[in-house]
Protein backbone atom coordinates (compact mmCIF):
# COMPACT_ATOMS: atom_id res chain seq x y z
CA UNK A 1 0.00 0.00 0.00
CA UNK A 2 1.42 3.45 -0.56
CA UNK A 3 1.61 6.52 1.88
CA UNK A 4 -1.41 8.12 2.79
CA UNK A 5 -1.85 11.29 0.60
CA UNK A 6 -2.84 14.35 2.55
CA UNK A 7 -6.01 16.10 1.79
CA UNK A 8 -4.00 19.68 1.80
CA UNK A 9 -1.64 17.97 -0.94
CA UNK A 10 -4.85 17.10 -3.10
CA UNK A 11 -5.75 21.19 -3.13
CA UNK A 12 -2.58 22.17 -3.67
CA UNK A 13 -2.29 19.96 -6.61
CA UNK A 14 -5.69 21.25 -8.01
CA UNK A 15 -5.09 24.70 -7.46
CA UNK A 16 -1.85 24.15 -9.18
CA UNK A 17 -4.91 23.95 -12.49
CA UNK A 18 -6.09 27.50 -11.67
CA UNK A 19 -6.49 29.83 -15.00
CA UNK A 20 -5.94 26.54 -17.19
CA UNK A 21 -8.83 27.36 -20.46
CA UNK A 22 -11.43 24.97 -20.54
CA UNK A 23 -11.07 22.86 -23.90
CA UNK A 24 -13.67 19.70 -24.22
CA UNK A 25 -11.98 16.40 -23.39
CA UNK A 26 -8.50 18.07 -22.70
CA UNK A 27 -6.20 17.50 -19.46
CA UNK A 28 -3.60 19.65 -19.75
CA UNK A 29 -2.92 21.88 -16.94
CA UNK A 30 -2.36 25.05 -18.29
CA UNK A 31 -2.63 24.77 -21.91
CA UNK A 32 -6.66 23.33 -21.61
CA UNK A 33 -9.45 20.53 -19.74
CA UNK A 34 -12.80 19.90 -19.04
CA UNK A 35 -13.98 19.10 -15.36
CA UNK A 36 -13.12 15.22 -16.00
CA UNK A 37 -9.98 16.06 -17.54
CA UNK A 38 -8.89 18.46 -14.24
CA UNK A 39 -10.16 15.55 -11.95
CA UNK A 40 -7.68 13.19 -14.37
CA UNK A 41 -4.89 15.91 -14.01
CA UNK A 42 -4.93 15.77 -10.21
CA UNK A 43 -5.16 11.67 -10.29
CA UNK A 44 -1.98 11.93 -12.47
CA UNK A 45 0.05 14.57 -10.34
CA UNK A 46 -0.82 12.19 -7.04
CA UNK A 47 -0.23 8.97 -8.09
CA UNK A 48 1.20 8.84 -11.44
CA UNK A 49 -0.38 7.18 -14.55
CA UNK A 50 -4.09 7.56 -15.04
CA UNK A 51 -6.21 3.96 -14.02
CA UNK A 52 -7.97 4.27 -17.12
CA UNK A 53 -8.80 6.44 -20.41
CA UNK A 54 -12.31 7.42 -20.50
CA UNK A 55 -13.83 7.27 -24.18
CA UNK A 56 -15.05 9.90 -26.39
CA UNK A 57 -17.68 11.81 -24.84
CA UNK A 58 -19.93 14.84 -26.36
CA UNK A 59 -20.80 17.75 -24.19
CA UNK A 60 -23.95 15.98 -24.13
CA UNK A 61 -23.53 12.83 -23.34
CA UNK A 62 -25.09 12.18 -19.89
CA UNK A 63 -28.43 13.07 -21.21
CA UNK A 64 -28.16 11.42 -24.75
CA UNK A 65 -26.67 8.28 -22.88
CA UNK A 66 -28.84 8.34 -20.15
CA UNK A 67 -26.78 5.88 -18.09
CA UNK A 68 -24.03 7.22 -15.29
CA UNK A 69 -21.28 6.82 -16.54
CA UNK A 70 -19.39 8.96 -14.71
CA UNK A 71 -20.65 7.93 -11.61
CA UNK A 72 -19.86 4.74 -12.62
CA UNK A 73 -15.96 5.27 -12.84
CA UNK A 74 -15.83 7.38 -9.73
CA UNK A 75 -17.06 4.01 -8.09
CA UNK A 76 -14.54 2.32 -9.83
CA UNK A 77 -11.47 4.37 -8.89
CA UNK A 78 -12.26 6.07 -6.36
CA UNK A 79 -14.01 6.08 -2.55
CA UNK A 80 -17.78 6.95 -2.00
CA UNK A 81 -18.32 8.99 1.23
CA UNK A 82 -21.79 10.49 2.61
CA UNK A 83 -22.64 13.62 0.53
CA UNK A 84 -23.03 15.80 3.59
CA UNK A 85 -19.56 14.55 5.10
CA UNK A 86 -17.71 15.58 2.15
CA UNK A 87 -14.32 17.08 3.06
CA UNK A 88 -11.95 19.50 1.54
CA UNK A 89 -9.36 17.24 -1.25
CA UNK A 90 -13.31 15.44 -2.06
CA UNK A 91 -14.35 14.82 -5.20
CA UNK A 92 -18.02 15.96 -6.07
CA UNK A 93 -20.08 15.22 -8.94
CA UNK A 94 -23.45 16.92 -9.90
CA UNK A 95 -26.62 16.51 -11.92
CA UNK A 96 -28.74 18.87 -13.84
CA UNK A 97 -31.73 17.64 -13.36
CA UNK A 98 -32.99 15.03 -10.43
CA UNK A 99 -33.60 12.57 -13.76
CA UNK A 100 -30.51 13.20 -15.44
CA UNK A 101 -27.00 11.41 -14.76
CA UNK A 102 -24.59 13.07 -13.01
CA UNK A 103 -22.07 14.75 -15.92
CA UNK A 104 -19.98 17.76 -14.20
CA UNK A 105 -17.00 17.35 -11.17
CA UNK A 106 -15.48 19.38 -9.28
CA UNK A 107 -13.06 19.48 -6.22
CA UNK A 108 -14.03 20.99 -2.92
CA UNK A 109 -11.26 22.44 -1.61
CA UNK A 110 -12.11 24.55 1.64
CA UNK A 111 -16.15 23.64 3.15
CA UNK A 112 -17.67 26.54 0.90
CA UNK A 113 -15.43 26.36 -1.77
CA UNK A 114 -15.18 24.17 -5.03
CA UNK A 115 -12.95 24.33 -7.92
CA UNK A 116 -13.74 22.86 -11.50
CA UNK A 117 -13.67 23.58 -15.16
CA UNK A 118 -16.93 24.90 -17.22
CA UNK A 119 -17.22 25.60 -20.68
CA UNK A 120 -16.46 29.54 -21.65
CA UNK A 121 -14.16 29.81 -18.46
CA UNK A 122 -10.84 28.65 -17.22
CA UNK A 123 -10.54 26.48 -13.83
CA UNK A 124 -11.69 28.45 -11.35
CA UNK A 125 -12.29 28.27 -7.35
CA UNK A 126 -16.19 29.52 -6.80
CA UNK A 127 -18.36 29.66 -3.56
CA UNK A 128 -19.93 26.06 -2.71
CA UNK A 129 -23.56 28.00 -3.11
CA UNK A 130 -26.63 26.55 -2.20
CA UNK A 131 -27.26 26.13 -6.12
CA UNK A 132 -24.48 23.85 -6.40
CA UNK A 133 -25.34 22.31 -3.23
CA UNK A 134 -28.59 21.12 -4.54
CA UNK A 135 -27.17 19.71 -7.77
CA UNK A 136 -25.17 17.63 -5.79
CA UNK A 137 -25.32 14.21 -6.48
CA UNK A 138 -21.74 12.10 -5.19
CA UNK A 139 -19.25 12.35 -3.27
CA UNK A 140 -15.85 10.34 -3.47
CA UNK A 141 -12.45 10.70 -1.64
CA UNK A 142 -8.96 9.72 -3.81
CA UNK A 143 -7.72 6.09 -2.43
CA UNK A 144 -5.36 6.23 -0.01
CA UNK A 145 -6.32 9.70 1.67
CA UNK A 146 -5.58 10.28 5.13
CA UNK A 147 -8.30 11.04 7.28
Amino acid sequence: MNAPISRELIVAQARLWLGTPYHHQASLRGVGCDCLGLIRGVWRDLYGEEPEAPPPYSPNWAESAREESLAAAAFRHLRPCEVGAARPGDVLLFRWREHLPAKHCAILTEPGLILHAHDGAEVSEVAFTGWWRRHLSHAFSFPEVSI
